[in-house]
């Protein structure tokens, strides 16, 4: 565990201040990297099965494609997080932007009728929003200043 998940920063005993947030008694950290993690695997679960590995009937390779490099994406900025705690927010902010923007182009293909137009599909679409931008407003809402390490 790294100092930073225990709720103080990095520099606390330096800087005499904690700048790491508590969210029911989880690390503002521990909570952006959580929602990285589901965000990543649900996109990675979606090109899964748009690649007709998991259920028969949904194979759209386009879809895949996206839903592949969005997850990737995601984790790349999980492991940011790791590698740079004092960039976790930023980083998080700006993969979930990414994924967001994915993720309405995949809702505007949809509305064209160039993407898969499925029930599940919709319903994918409409909650992987829903968890975005709540994830970006939580990360916005508790990050630090990133500061040079």
């Amino acid at each position: 565990m790294e100092p930073s998940d225990t709720g103080t920063s990095e520099n606390a005993t330096n800087r005499g201040h904690n700048r790491t947030r508590r969210i029911a008694g989880f690390t503002s950290k521990r909570t952006v990297r959580t929602l990285l993690v589901v965000e990543a695997a649900s996109f990675l679960l979606a090109a899964a099965i748009h690649a007709g590995a998991l259920v028969d009937g949904y194979r759209h390779g386009e879809a895949m494609v996206a839903e592949t490099v969005i997850g990737s994406v995601l984790l790349v900025g999980l492991v940011t997080t790791r590698v740079r705690p004092r960039w976790t927010f930023s980083a998080a902010v700006i993969v979930q932007a990414f994924a967001l923007l994915g993720t309405l182009v995949g809702i505007w293909t949809m509305i064209v009728g160039v993407g898969p137009r499925t029930v599940p599909d919709v319903v994918y679409h409409a909650a992987i929003v829903l968890v975005l931008v709540a994830g970006i407003g939580l990360a916005w809402r508790t990050r630090e200043p990133d500061r040079p390490e």
